[in-house]
């Protein structure tokens, strides 16, 4: 491998030349040299229609960002590792729950990384919420994840196709900092969700879940807020209330702001994923898909009315 950890990115959509391109710019030992999409080029990279005319015509690489709609993510992975590359995958990981663990064995078979990121996790007032919650008897905690989808997600119709996610392609990444914050394994318990009369996935839920300490956890996703989104997480605890606020930027201690920072999350992604593929380990945490999978399971499910974007 060369000094730089050249990588590619598959899917050159919103989320990859806002945060991506960016990311990988400021982390040292990581380089961009070659872009993957079927219709989007940038001016200043190696463009190629799909991953085997990359792997096959484009330059070395040592790695893939993949970030594409989760629905064919599994296929690029599989023919990305089994090329001998590192594979990062944007969130969520996968369409399915099952589709993981062969991805898993397959990467440990070939000595290579594969990194399941969990963006939401790198934003800065996250580890210190883990920290001071740590010391704290929890008595709830309440999820508020709302935002405008045709400002988010402009025109991505495959988000409300079957395997899309719907409103869980943001509320993961509410689930994916619950599960870090709290200690216990989390359960999912109730889910209300509802779906459009002319789509596939749904544009809001309510969901009840616990932790194994029984900690009831009350979440709310909805894609049809007007205005400034919602991501907030507040953990009311003995010592009183805990609030992770604006998707992690802001952490207040009661009434005391404790982190209030810019959102860094994907430059320190990409030096976690650095790191392990120096290592050759991977990390691909499945907790926030599985409770993703077992609200779709548990889910009472109710129309609402048509959604046009």
């Amino acid at each position: 491998m060369s000094e730089a950890l050249r990588i590619a990115i598959v899917g050159f959509g919103a989320i990859a030349q806002r945060q991506h391109v960016p990311a990988i710019a400021k982390t040292a030992g990581a380089a961009l040299v070659a872009v993957v999409d079927p219709v989007n080029s940038p001016a200043d990279q190696p463009h190629f229609r799909d991953l085997e005319e990359l792997l096959r015509d484009g330059p070395e690489i040592d790695a893939v960002a993949l970030c594409t709609p989760p629905q064919v993510r599994r296929a690029q992975a599989a023919t990305a590792l089994a090329a001998g590359k590192h594979v990062l995958l944007e969130k969520p990981p996968g369409a399915t729950v099952s589709e993981l663990a062969p991805l898993i064995a397959a990467a440990h078979e070939a000595g290579r990384t594969l990194f399941a990121a969990w963006h939401s996790r790198y934003a800065p007032a996250v580890e210190p919420a883990r920290h001071l919650l740590a010391g704290r008897n929890i008595a709830k905690v309440t999820i508020i994840w709302k935002e405008d989808v045709r400002v988010w997600h402009p025109g991505q119709a495959w988000i409300f196709e079957a395997g899309g996610f719907g409103v869980f392609d943001p509320g993961i990444n509410a689930l994916s900092v619950l599960t870090r914050i709290l200690l216990q394994p989390v359960f999912a318990r109730k889910a209300e969700l509802m779906f459009p009369s002319n789509r596939q996935a749904p544009i809001a839920a309510e969901l009840e879940l616990s932790d194994a300490n029984g900690t009831p956890v009350h979440a709310e996703f909805d894609f049809r807020q007007a205005g400034p989104p919602s991501w907030e997480i507040v953990c009311e605890t003995n010592a009183g209330p805990v609030a992770l606020l604006k998707g992690g930027r802001q952490l207040l201690d009661g009434g005391r702001l404790v982190v209030d920072a810019e959102k860094d999350e994907y430059p320190a992604l990409y030096r976690h994923f650095l790191a392990l593929t120096a290592d050759g380990g991977s990390d691909v945490d499945l907790a926030p898909l599985q409770l993703v999978a077992d609200s779709f399971m548990l889910g009472r499910r109710r129309l609402v009315e048509a959604f046009e974007d």
